[in-house]
């Protein structure tokens, strides 16, 4: 058995809290113990279980599986939460995209690498698209103070692990998504060699983040992200000023002129709209039987008596509420 509430638990308890306060209040002269009370009580207990949303174990289930390994290399750099994205921090833009590819190919397996100063593999390559978004959905940036400068160099390691991984499994289909705004700056850094990820690669792109006018970094209240901070905005030491951060298309395209896949500078979803269709063109599709038992709703069952209690309820009762 699992639960997935329909509103949040939390919030069903308030509600039921008020509703039985109202039924207190309203039975307050009556004895405590009479049929009217107890029968809202229980409708509201009903109502309490309805919203739990119980499913239980319907046997093994059938899914879509497709060939494509969808590898997400995203940059987590401090600079990511410039505000150019449709006004938005471009860390949310990078959440939107890699979203809405995961829900495309629906059936992939999918693997998340982020970076910075280091580099970490989130996720391995995993058919499960629940947990890949929620890994999407909770990354975020590092700490200024503890980055010592970004590098694109970073997760060059860690991209080969996954892509190797990949090839030793038969009829795999290699798709990478290098997301950064292309920005160095630890000192002396410049961008080296992506070509030894070309080999393994079938399709993929190089998303570029950011514009060339640049964005502010607005952190808000949280002072943990950046020591030069004024205002909840980032400051630059040297001249006083907000920080600015530019997108380096220069960076991005060298990238990806030696992984031999496209550059693409993205701004909505539109962006992608053609790489999405070249990559459909790589997919073939089947069905296959998961180790996890699929699940159905229980919660209508017990509509069925809430209605009959309401009408009831109304029934014997609508002399009271005159």
């Amino acid at each position: 058995m699992k639960s997935f509430p329909i509103l949040p638990i939390w919030l069903m308890l308030i509600i039921s809290g008020i509703l039985i306060f109202v039924i207190i209040r309203k039975n307050k002269e009556k004895t405590w113990i009479n049929k009217s009370t107890i029968l809202e009580l229980f409708m509201v207990l009903l109502l309490f279980i309805i919203n739990l949303r119980i499913m239980s174990p319907s046997g093994k289930a059938q899914v879509v599986a497709n060939n494509l390994d969808i590898i997400f290399v995203i940059d987590k750099s401090i600079s990511m939460i410039a505000n150019d994205y449709q006004t938005k921090p471009r860390l949310d833009g990078v959440k939107e995209i890699c979203t809405h590819i995961v829900d495309t190919f629906e059936g992939a397996k999918f693997s998340i690498i982020t970076f910075d100063n280091s580099s970490s593999i989130v996720t391995p390559l995993t058919k499960d698209s629940i947990m890949t978004r929620e890994a999407i959905d909770i990354i975020q940036v590092k700490a200024e103070w503890m980055s010592y400068g970004s590098t694109l160099n970073a997760p060059i390691e860690n991209m080969l692990t996954v892509l190797k991984s990949s090839k030793e499994k038969e009829d795999r289909t290699r798709i990478l998504f290098y997301i950064s705004d292309g920005e160095i700056t630890r000192e002396n850094e410049q961008v080296t060699s992506f070509e030894a990820m070309k080999e393994y690669l079938d399709n993929g792109a190089v998303l570029g983040f950011g514009t060339k006018e640049g964005a502010t970094m607005y952190i808000g209240e949280d002072k943990s992200l950046a020591k030069d901070y004024y205002g909840g905005y980032m400051y630059d030491t040297a001249n006083g000023q907000k920080a600015i951060s530019k997108i380096d298309e220069k960076n991005l395209q060298k990238i990806a002129n030696d992984m031999n896949v496209d550059y693409l500078h993205i701004e909505n979803k539109k962006d992608m709209e053609q790489k999405v269709k070249d990559i459909k063109k790589l997919t073939t599709s089947n069905f296959e039987n998961t180790s996890k038992s699929s699940y159905e709703d229980t919660y209508f069952y017990l509509i069925i008596p809430l209605l009959l209690l309401l009408l009831y309820h109304f029934i014997e009762y609508k002399g009271a509420y005159k």
